[in-house]
């Protein structure tokens, strides 16, 4: 039977989702399996988002692989913890470095832009404190897809054409293993077709192995340095060697009567407390759906352009987090908000292709976890003979010196990936996050205030159709926005932008739990190859 796997002409209806003894939700079905499969072996809510993640980097590498980095906030015996797993810059990645290779601004492709990935020692963290089950029963999902193959979902095979496309413009000799590995016949897979990588299978088999030692300093870490020392790269095994993830505090803002977490900088969360605080500055929501839309706009934007100008890595930020959130600073900025678009600018506090999954068990664990290669696949450069596509997350960096975010040796970027947390009382209520690039922190506001403002369950606060500030009073609505609000918004100002598809409107997940019953309800996303597994 033929038949277009991308081609829907009426509206789908999904049901939020239940559960008691386990939940996984993730934007690849197959993925979610993986870590459902963990659940019912007896592991806990971290074995899952374990094998989840890595069983990603198999059947989504349009978004992350082995060498993305990773976050992820725990929710373990009645305990909130927070991980920091992105790398930093290379000692040799210097501005004068880079310039002098010919480069004006960093650039989004190729081997300068690859920093420390941090995914395999992010899960070799999370099982070594926190894991139930051995680390290697935990990958072997994941090297049972690599090895044996799997047809290609919807989304990804459109995902993968784009970069086929992307990487087809690099003649460099570099850029080749992408293509042996994701484009073995010469185009990219598509929906339904097999693919399979027993590269990435035998690398996995070896981080299973050694409690990824392998990749920092065996075997995998010799062929990047290897690698990169051939083809004019920066990144070297003493780099690999020399990293080990940040067990971190996550920062929160109230809102709501709940309490919203996000891993502090160089993640940029902050910019959702920052909005959120705003809000909820500006007192209950009114009934008006036009004043609403137009306040969580203004915030969003006031936040996102105090983000871009101060995030970076923690320890060379200048304001600090809490001078960021601040009551009377926010209070300030909220005061900004009137009844027409703002240009916005950023305020001085100082006053002296991402892949996203919830996890969680029958006993109350819970785990928000994303890992990403950035830009789609990254940097268009795959590690020959081990499946590793490499990230391009030093594409954020900025080559001016002057520059909140400056690259330097040893310096983490700005970074996009952001896992979300919410509580109440002290008590878990669940981990949500919309991964996206520049829609994160803008999806976490929009599914925070659609669950606490408007009443709607996981799922439905999914659905909403999205909205996405991008620069000055410019805002791009999904195909399916509302005429009516769209035209509204103009009228106070806004200039509206309709795209024509919504893959650039972040891809999220939510599981949250009655903390009386321990009863599951979970949301995936519809702009995916989405599911959300209950048991």
């Amino acid at each position: 039977m033929q038949f277009d796997a991308r081609y829907y002409p009426s509206p789908s209806r999904r049901m939020a989702t239940f559960g008691r003894r386990g939940m996984v939700a993730t934007s690849q079905a197959l993925g979610a399996e993986a870590g459902m499969q963990i659940l019912h072996e007896g592991g806990n809510a971290v074995d899952a988002a374990i094998a989840t993640a890595a069983a990603l980097t198999v059947v989504e590498p349009t978004s992350n692989g082995l060498g993305s980095d990773a976050f992820a906030i725990v929710w373990m015996n009645g305990e909130l913890h927070g991980l920091n797993a992105s790398g930093p810059a290379p000692q040799a990645a210097t501005i004068e470095a880079v310039k002098g290779l010919g480069h004006e601004a960093m650039p989004e492709h190729g081997l300068i832009p690859v920093t420390v990935p941090g995914a395999p020692a992010a899960w070799a963290k999370l099982s070594e404190r926190f894991g139930r089950l051995p680390f290697a029963k935990l990958l072997a999902p994941a090297i049972t897809l690599a090895e044996e193959g799997f047809p290609i979902s919807p989304l990804v095979s459109q995902l993968w054409e784009e970069a086929f496309e992307t990487y087809s413009r690099y003649s460099e000799e570099a850029f080749q293993p992408w293509f042996k590995t994701f484009a073995p016949k010469g185009h990219a897979p598509r929906p339904g077709e097999m693919w399979s990588s027993p590269d990435h299978a035998r690398s996995l088999r070896l981080i299973a192995e050694t409690h990824a030692r392998a990749f920092y300093e065996g075997e995998l870490a010799d062929h990047m340095d290897a690698f990169f020392r051939e083809h004019g790269g920066l990144l070297r095994r003493e780099d690999l060697e020399a990293f080990t993830p940040e067990w971190v505090e996550p920062i929160s803002t109230r809102y709501r009567e709940h309490d919203i977490w996000e891993i502090p900088p160089n993640g940029c969360g902050l910019i959702a407390l920052q909005a959120l605080g705003m809000l909820e500055h500006l007192g209950e929501e009114v009934r008006d759906p036009v004043e609403t839309l137009h306040r969580r706009i203004e915030a969003t934007k006031l936040a996102y352009v105090d983000g871009l100008h101060h995030i970076t890595d923690r320890d060379a930020m200048h304001p600090s987090v809490e001078q960021m959130l601040a009551e009377p600073y926010l209070k300030g900025r909220a005061a900004m908000i009137g009844d027409q678009a703002l240009d916005p600018v950023h305020g001085n506090p100082i006053t002296g292709g991402t892949v996203y999954l919830a996890t969680a068990d029958g006993e109350g664990n819970m785990v928000s976890f994303i890992q990403s290669n950035f830009k789609g696949f990254g940097s268009g450069i795959v590690v020959p003979g081990t499946g590793i596509s490499l990230q391009n997350r030093g594409w954020s960096f900025k080559l001016d010196k002057n520059h909140a975010n400056a690259l330097a040796p040893g310096k983490r970027t700005y970074h996009t990936i952001i896992p979300g947390f919410i509580t109440r009382n002290g008590q878990a209520v669940g981990p949500f996050g919309v991964m996206g690039g520049f829609m994160q922190p803008q999806g976490h506001v929009q599914v925070i205030t659609g669950m606490l403002d408007d009443a709607l369950n996981p799922q439905a606060a999914l659905d909403m159709p999205r909205w996405k500030w991008t620069k000055g009073r410019t805002v791009e609505v999904e195909p399916h926005f509302p005429d009516h609000l769209a035209q509204a918004l103009a009228r106070r100002g806004h200039h509206i932008v309709k795209q024509a598809d919504s893959v650039s409107f972040g891809r999220g997940q939510i599981i949250l739990r009655d903390a009386e019953t321990g009863v599951l309800c979970g949301g995936t996303e519809p702009r995916t190859d989405a599911a959300v597994l209950p048991w």
